[in-house]
């Protein structure tokens, strides 16, 4: 493209240089935006699952509150509601974190754009009073004319319509740079709405969180009132966690002998079939010598069918050392099938499905401190999950129904086994389910009791061979 100085200057001629404009445009650079940990979508679905959570537990402590006594399932409910609403005002703090960068980086484009519209103005301006001084036919006449040559006049009246056609682009790219300062404008409104909404959002989950907070703190003022009770009630759900303990420690046990017993007493059913087989070569070897007949023929159908359904129960009685042996084993010993259980199960980790489909963890896995008696600590070999009355309580995976039992102070107990895991789920109120019953995962087992206090809560133990687990790292993230 040929661009020149002064319209009446020939080409060539003591032209004074043009500013190329669109190289300064292409110059001009946005500056990067930042990457943001969490997009906004994100945030908004993790604030509508804080949101139901805060729901399903308001529905736990009306539940509760039909008692009229102040609980430590009231408590639990006000924790969960602290927490659940600490999580929502992070989110908000993170949304407004990332509103306020996005204010920054569009007023910064703004100051951008206008300067490049001030400096695209400024050479439009430039262009038009150049223009100016050929706006009549006759100097453009004499502008041609006095061309020393043909070709001369041609690169004149290519200069002109060039000239006039950068005028054109030059207004074009004004009107898109006035559109788009329009839009950030825009943007940049839109967004100081959007911040002045969240901080009017914040300031009122920060007075609901206060009030929560006085909540719990006049819940724990009134059950301090209650120490005797509640030093009572501590002592029996003791005594009931050491009767679960002691019955899932003996189960566990007695499965660990009995699959040590079972798989002895099929390596000695195999030993035997084997001698047979070798016994019976070796009659046949020796018929076959006397006779010269041939060496070997297979073992009949009946010794096939006395191997095949030879039964371990059906040996011989076992031996004191023998017995002691099983009893001192430590783990399951595992059968193909078991064992194709036991690794699905642990593969699985981090992604089992809750007992319950709704409801939070109110006491976790380990030792920690008492919520309301001072220096009094409390250990769970599980975690107890506060739901709602009547809640169908569901198996987590695969596996067979070990156990049914009663026991004090934690209802009904099912003890599920999954190859050589087990899952435990203590406080039900009903039971539909079976020993020896084989369970698929989420099918219903039972329906989750609720306590004197108006608490509805189940509590769920894994174990692995005789090794106490914590739960709460196996289960998937509740949504």
């Amino acid at each position: 493209m040929l661009l020149a100085g002064p319209a009446l200057a020939q080409p060539g001629r003591n032209a004074p240089p043009r500013k190329n404009t669109q190289t300064k445009q292409a110059q001009v650079r946005r500056p990067a935006r930042p990457a943001a940990p969490k997009s906004k979508a994100q945030l908004e679905r993790e604030r509508q699952a804080n949101l139901q959570r805060i729901q399903q537990a308001s529905q736990a402590l009306n539940q509760t509150q039909e008692k009229k006594k102040v609980s430590l399932g009231q408590l639990n409910v006000i924790k969960e509601k602290l927490t659940e609403k600490q999580e929502v005002i992070q989110g908000i703090s993170t949304q407004l974190k990332g509103i306020e960068s996005g204010v920054q980086q569009t007023a910064q484009q703004v100051l951008q754009t206008k300067k490049s519209l001030s400096e695209l103005k400024s050479e439009y301006a430039r262009l038009l009073y150049m223009a100016s001084k050929t706006t009549n036919g006759f100097n453009r006449l004499m502008f041609l004319f006095a061309s020393e040559s043909f070709n001369q006049f041609a690169l004149r009246l290519q200069y002109i319509h060039q000239y006039t056609e950068e005028r054109q682009r030059q207004a074009a790219r004004i009107m898109g740079t006035q559109q788009r300062l329009h839009q950030q404008l825009n943007g940049l409104t839109e967004q100081q709405r959007r911040k002045s909404q969240l901080l009017n959002t914040q300031l009122s989950e920060n007075k609901n969180l206060l009030s929560l907070k006085s909540q719990q703190d006049q819940m724990v003022q009134q059950l301090s009132q209650q120490e005797q009770d509640l030093r009572r009630e501590l002592e029996e759900r003791q005594q009931a966690v050491r009767r679960l303990d002691n019955l899932i420690a003996e189960r566990v046990r007695e499965e660990i002998a009995r699959a040590a017993r079972a798989a002895r007493l099929a390596a000695r059913r195999e030993a035997e079939a084997a001698a047979r087989r070798r016994a019976t070569a070796a009659r046949n070897n020796s018929r076959a010598n006397s006779r010269n007949e041939p060496a070997a023929s297979p073992p009949s159908r009946s010794e096939e069918a006395d191997d095949a359904t030879a039964s371990p129960e059906a040996d011989a009685p076992e031996t004191a050392a023998e017995k002691a042996a099983d009893r001192r084993a430590v783990s399951i010993a595992l059968t193909p099938e078991t064992a194709l259980l036991s690794s699905s199960f642990s593969g699985n980790k981090g992604r089992l499905p809750w007992p319950v489909s709704r409801g939070f963890i109110s006491q976790r896995f380990g030792r920690h401190a008492h919520p309301v008696l001072k220096n009094v600590v409390v250990e769970n070999r599980g975690i107890d999950i506060q739901t709602g009355a009547g809640e169908a309580v569901r198996s987590c995976f695969d596996g067979k129904v070990l156990t049914i039992a009663n026991i004090a102070g934690m209802n009904t107990i099912v003890m599920i086994q999954h190859g050589d895991f087990f899952t435990v789920y203590a406080k039900l109120r009903s039971v539909s389910v079976r020993e020896g019953q084989r369970v698929s995962a989420r099918e219903v087992i039972g329906t989750v009791a609720t306590d004197a206090e108006g608490t509805s809560e189940v509590q769920f133990q894994v174990w692995h061979n005789s090794a106490n687990l914590n739960p709460e790292s196996w289960l998937g993230r509740k949504r």
